[in-house]
């Protein structure tokens, strides 16, 4: 276990090295692996931990150098984070509002909970915003699904929350992701980048600690 940890690690920080090396080694079985990998982290709430906005943007540096099909990329993980959501809203559709009375070996109730106290206070726009942020990401479609969202309001939100999330991502690690002071600083980019996508998240829950500090 830590040794899988300390891999996943090196790849977070090495993420532009390691992609290179994949993409050398796997060719076009490249962009099976990556509609994948976004599919998962996007619709199935057992793996929030999989790199989703850093992936992005280190995938558009790649496809700067001519290794990665630029257009192909985008609309394979464009797909891929379309499918994912609808998956995962569907799960959660399934299972219902019993998810929070009961204990699931796979499920971090405390996610489940965060998500929700997030979607009462963002409603649908929650789809979009939650995009941004990471296992926030993975359990907006799920709780969505859980509760009384229809199908048809979900899905438009869940278009244009993946445009705007693979586009933006991958089209800004293309323009600025081969800049040389990017490259010789690729690894302090990709925490920044992770740091940004959690901080909203983070805010939110200190801000409700500190109402929950001064109700008591």
């Amino acid at each position: 276990m830590i040794e899988l940890l300390k891999d996943f690690i090196d790849i977070l920080l090495h993420l532009d090295k390691h992609l290179a090396e994949i993409t050398a080694q796997y060719g076009v079985l490249m962009y099976v692996i990556l509609f994948l990998i976004i599919f998962a982290e996007t619709g199935l709430v057992v793996t929030p931990f999989l790199p989703g906005d850093s992936l992005l943007f280190a995938l558009g540096a790649l496809a700067a150098t001519g290794a990665l099909n630029l257009w192909i990329l985008l609309g394979l993980l464009f797909v891929a984070a379309v499918l994912g959501d609808t998956v995962n809203y569907a799960v959660g559709n399934y299972i219902g509002p019993k998810v929070f009375e009961r204990n699931y070996r796979l499920l971090k109730k405390e996610y489940l909970f965060k998500t929700q106290a997030f979607y009462e206070k963002h409603g649908g726009k929650t789809i979009i915003i939650a995009r941004f942020i990471p296992i926030i990401r993975t359990f907006a479609p799920f709780v969505a699904g859980v509760g009384t969202m229809q199908y048809r309001r979900f899905i438009a939100y869940n278009i244009l929350g993946g445009f705007i999330w693979v586009f933006g991502f991958t089209i800004l690690g293309y323009f600025f992701g081969n800049i040389p002071a990017v490259k010789r600083n690729f690894t302090l980019v990709i925490f920044g980048i992770i740091f940004l996508s959690v901080l909203p998240a983070v805010i939110e829950v200190l801000r409700h600690r500190n109402e929950a500090k001064k109700v008591a």
